[in-house]
């Protein structure tokens, strides 16, 4: 087994990396994006390092696109007012309760579930539990899932009710607004019948489609209304069901955000769609490869800034990279602690919740990579995510 020899080489693994850091850390500038290239290449960004459509990255609205697997959720900050889209499965409760607690003040100006999916509102649960809301908004009120009972029953007590939207209708966050383009579009249909939100800050703009299917994108497009955007959130996780060639014409981004899991059973997402992104030039952010995503406006621009080193998936949209210095990249192993359970075969971050519960005969401190953990059978657990 591997394990031991990397509780071994770790300490050299950090002196080495130590040691190379003192040869790149002076002089060395961010990494940040050309105007969009006809590759449409998806957009991978050093720890912290920023990528701007040209511009000041300073600015009083944020978008977090928050890692939540084969799910959604984004929290919006514009001028210390707060929306919170979509929330994840039921297992990414406790990673919601953690953001809020973190990039909250203990209160939220809307909650959003786009629709009532558990993929969608599963987490909202756990979000409640940290903050109030004014308002909470989502396309039905009733839904035969324990998940959506108890995110609507946490709605009544602390988000106001769910109201159902009717579309056209504005509303303010701070000095941003947004619209309702698109709820219940195909109301016999749950992904069709999301609610799609097109938020505005000063020239820059941000469209949210939920799991909105080409259906809904079609009612959305006959409507006549602007939906021109900034920034897409790509609907229903990259699939090819979704962004129609004439959506995408309509939306026009210059940059795209893909909410998906690493390895998802779906094959989220689809090459048919990744395709689309790259004849049109548009940039693409994956959580799956990414992480966490943030997207910053000063009204004029907008940036983006990524928490993790993912070098190695400096890719074109869906395929491998295409220069030496790329493949070079591609190799390029990233050494994190982990604390591993021999009885369970999981493996957690040190500050999860579940490690203080854990067995000390069942425990294993471990300092590699994620991979290399994966190859040897264990598996990521399902509250912290790692």
């Amino acid at each position: 087994m591997k394990l031991k020899n990397n509780l071994f080489r770790s300490t050299a693994a950090i002196i080495a990396a130590l040691f190379a850091l003192s040869f790149t850390g002076c002089g060395q500038s961010p990494i940040t994006s050309e105007s969009p290239s006809s590759t449409g290449a998806v957009s991978e960004s050093a720890a912290s390092s920023e990528q701007t459509a040209g511009g000041s990255v300073d600015g009083s609205f944020t978008i977090h696109f928050i890692d939540v697997g084969q799910a959604d959720s984004a929290l919006v900050t514009c001028d210390g007012h707060s929306m919170l889209i979509d929330g994840g499965n039921v297992d990414d409760s406790n990673l919601l309760y953690s953001v809020m607690q973190r990039e909250t003040d203990g209160h939220l100006d809307y909650v959003v579930g786009t629709h009532a999916h558990e993929d969608h509102i599963g987490g909202l649960s756990g979000a409640f539990e940290a903050v109030t809301a004014d308002m909470t908004l989502c396309p039905v009120t009733e839904y035969d899932s324990k998940a959506f009972r108890n995110f609507a029953s946490h709605a009544e007590q602390k988000g106001g009710g769910i109201t159902i939207p009717d579309v056209r209708e504005t509303y303010t966050l701070g000095k941003a607004e947004f619209t309702i383009v698109g709820v219940n579009s195909v109301p016999d249909d749950t992904n069709n019948a999301s609610i799609v939100l097109r938020i505005v800050y000063g020239d820059t703009s941000f469209l949210f489609t939920g799991d909105a299917e080409q259906e809904a994108e079609n009612v959305i497009l006959a409507s006549g209304q602007d939906i021109q955007s900034t920034v897409l959130k790509v609907g229903h996780h990259g699939s090819s069901t979704s962004t129609s060639e004439a959506f995408l014409d309509a939306v026009n981004p210059t940059y795209a955000v893909i909410s998906c899991g690493t390895g998802n059973s779906y094959g989220h997402p689809h090459q048919e769609t990744l395709d689309k992104l790259q004849n049109k030039g548009v940039e693409v952010y994956r959580t799956d490869l990414l992480g966490d995503i943030y997207c910053t406006s000063d009204g004029k621009e907008a940036s983006f800034t990524t928490g993790e080193y993912h070098d190695e998936n400096r890719i074109e949209a869906g395929s491998a990279a295409n220069s030496e210095d790329e493949q070079d990249n591609a190799s390029l192993v990233i050494e994190e602690t982990y604390v591993l359970n021999t009885s369970t075969m999981k493996f957690h971050r040190p500050d999860c919740s579940a490690v203080e519960s854990m067995s000390q005969k069942n425990r294993i401190d471990y300092m590699g990579s994620r991979d290399e953990l994966i190859q040897e059978g264990y598996s990521a657990c399902g509250i912290c995510k790692p």
